[in-house]
């Protein structure tokens, strides 16, 4: 087993990837490591590039198609082979250097991940910079997680760590999220460099913010209920439908003291109401099927045991 396997997702960054091969090179100069580049359907010569580097420790890994920073990084990791894992952007804004006084962060703190924090950014501030700012406030005060720049990509890991967790839809961001979702406590953080984008476009838009917090959402539904979605959804059901048996109750007393009820706006919200607690009821009781399917099928425990140590 190699000791790190450093994984780039790169998407036409034809022209970033000799120079941040050769920093590679020079960061990890006395590592045992292999580097896994991650074509995420590149239409420019970026796999050219990948190949030309011409060394037997850097690997390409090609997707049939753009699949997304999520998908593409879980390619990677599933790939990796080492006993810590690496994840760095490919545009040369994360810089390699960081890398050793990280991993020897991780390993002598007894981490599971060693997060970087982007702390003098060279971005934009309108556009990149707080927007980000305001993201990585509202998930913080969220999920409960404090990190302080869940968008920067470059991050250790054990291996045991990473390969626990599933990155897919846009959930790249929410990495720390996941890990304390499996059991992963010892998250720290710490200041790295941060560069200017040189060659090439950023893939990064205003766009993103809600997927961003549509994500969030999904976050905070896990989080809280991801083992017992019955007590989310029932507890929907049972106050719509009450609310519902309320309302009709009253329209009921209206009728037989000889009111017409029929037509009013009041009725069809009862009625309403009354369906839409059956329903969320009944889609609280598939969901439990689907996750007790979800851990019994795969053999999934719903908890993850960190050490287990004799008493001498």
């Amino acid at each position: 087993m190699k000791e790190l396997s450093l994984v780039v997702c790169v998407y036409n960054e034809e022209q970033n990837i000799k120079p941040l091969s050769e920093q590679i090179k020079a960061a990890l100069v006395n590592f045992e490591y292999e580097v896994l580049f991650v074509d995420d359907g590149s239409t420019d010569r970026t796999r050219d590039e990948v190949r030309a580097v011409g060394d037997e420790r850097f690997v390409l890994v090609e997707l049939k198609r753009n699949y997304g920073q999520s998908s593409a990084l879980q390619a990677g990791i599933d790939q990796a082979s080492g006993e810590y894992v690496a994840l760095i952007d490919g545009d040369l804004q994360n810089d390699p250097a960081d890398i050793p006084m990280m991993l020897k962060m991780l390993k002598e703190g007894d981490w599971d991940m060693v997060a970087g924090v982007r702390a003098n950014r060279k971005d934009g501030a309108f556009l990149r910079k707080i927007p980000s700012k305001i993201a990585n406030y509202i998930i913080r005060e969220s999920t409960g997680t404090q990190m302080r720049d869940l968008g920067c990509t470059l991050k250790l890991f054990t291996s045991e760590a990473v390969k626990s967790i599933h990155i897919y839809g846009e959930l790249h961001r929410f990495i720390p999220v996941l890990l304390a979702f499996e059991g992963s406590t010892r998250l720290t953080q710490v200041d790295v460099n941060h560069r200017a984008r040189e060659f090439g476009r950023s893939k990064y838009n205003l766009s993103r913010t809600t997927k961003v917090f549509s994500d969030l959402v999904l976050m905070l539904f896990l989080r809280k209920y991801l083992q017992k979605p019955m007590h989310f959804f029932g507890k929907l059901g049972l106050l719509t439908f009450g609310l519902g048996a309320i309302i009709n109750f009253y329209l009921l007393i209206l009728k037989i003291f000889g009111q017409d009820i029929w037509g009013k706006p009041l009725l069809v919200l009862g009625l309403i109401l009354l369906v839409a607690g059956i329903q969320f009821i009944t889609t609280g009781i598939i969901a439990e099927m689907l996750m007790r399917t979800y851990f019994e099928s795969q053999n999934k425990k719903p908890y993850r045991i960190r050490k287990i140590s004799k008493a001498v």
